[in-house]
């Protein structure tokens, strides 16, 4: 009598980028049907990166879930990107449009259209503070110009340069991320001549010091630089040490996020399954 070994088919993918080592990897890990939390979790630690994506097969839509190395996370973009580009382009029996159910972001879908993948996410606007809150802005290390809130804060500065140059004190940023759950999403106008703004996404007390490529962030970016620059298509560039571009398509309450994804991985996962034997 032994334990149950569940043998598991994961992909490592590189999203918002075409080239490996660029952009911000993500695990996928294909499932027939949902394992435990504690598993899911465990997994993810595992894997340590932003974030693990599981994804279980259905019809009309396939439940997509997502955990960072030390939670579940209600919405993100590069590993939705990633779970797309791994059944699109590493599976067989999958065709575009896709449609992923979530728990709590709601339907999303993903068409492709001349290499590059579209998310259809929701948009998710930060109203603005009267002022930064002091410890918060305090621990990214630079005064803001503006500042927002909602599912994240919203840090505007003056200069991409200023963006670049950012190094919060992680740990007093973790703790203020505990109090109210929130990430920081620092931005400011691009100065290269292509892209509309820039980023930085920091969120310590997820596990995530610093997201390479945050999809994410920018259903809230998008719908801040549409109403500053007066357009509603935005090229952004996200400055981290891996960088990745994301296109964003304002539509009403959805963004549209553009972007492309490369393999750099397949591997097999096996997982005890304590308590089954065989």
């Amino acid at each position: 009598m032994t334990d149950t070994v569940l043998q598991l088919t994961a992909y490592h993918i590189d999203a918002f980028t075409d080239r490996v080592f660029r952009g911000n990897p993500a695990s996928v890990v294909l499932l027939d049907e949902w394992l435990d939390d504690t598993t899911l979790q465990a997994v993810a630690a595992e894997h340590n990166l932003a974030e693990t994506a599981f994804v279980v097969a259905g019809e009309p839509a396939h439940a997509l879930r997502w955990f960072t190395p030390t939670c579940e996370v209600e919405l993100c973009g590069h590993a939705t990107l990633a779970t797309a580009y791994a059944l699109l382009h590493c599976c067989n029996g999958f065709s575009a449009p896709l449609r992923f159910q979530t728990r709590q972001a709601g339907e999303l879908g993903v068409s492709e259209n001349d290499g590059m993948l579209w998310l259809d996410f929701p948009s998710r606007p930060a109203e603005r503070l009267p002022q930064a809150p002091v410890e918060v802005e305090q621990a990214m290390g630079a005064s803001s110009l503006e500042w927002y809130a909602g599912a994240n804060h919203l840090a505007v500065y003056e200069s991409a340069a200023t963006v670049a140059a950012l190094a919060p004190d992680m740990r007093a940023l973790a703790a203020c991320n505990r109090q109210d759950n929130r990430g920081v999403i620092a931005t400011a106008p691009a100065d290269d001549g292509i892209h509309d703004f820039v980023s930085r996404y920091f969120a310590p007390a997820h596990g995530i010091d610093e997201d390479p490529v945050t999809g994410s962030a920018h259903c809230t970016l998008a719908p801040y630089w549409a109403a500053r620059l007066g357009k509603t298509q935005l090229a952004g560039r996200q400055i981290s040490r891996r960088g990745g571009t994301v296109i964003c398509r304002l539509e009403g309450d959805r963004v549209h996020l553009g972007g492309q994804a490369v393999r750099y991985a397949e591997s097999q996962l096996f997982i005890p399954i304590e308590g089954r034997k065989t």
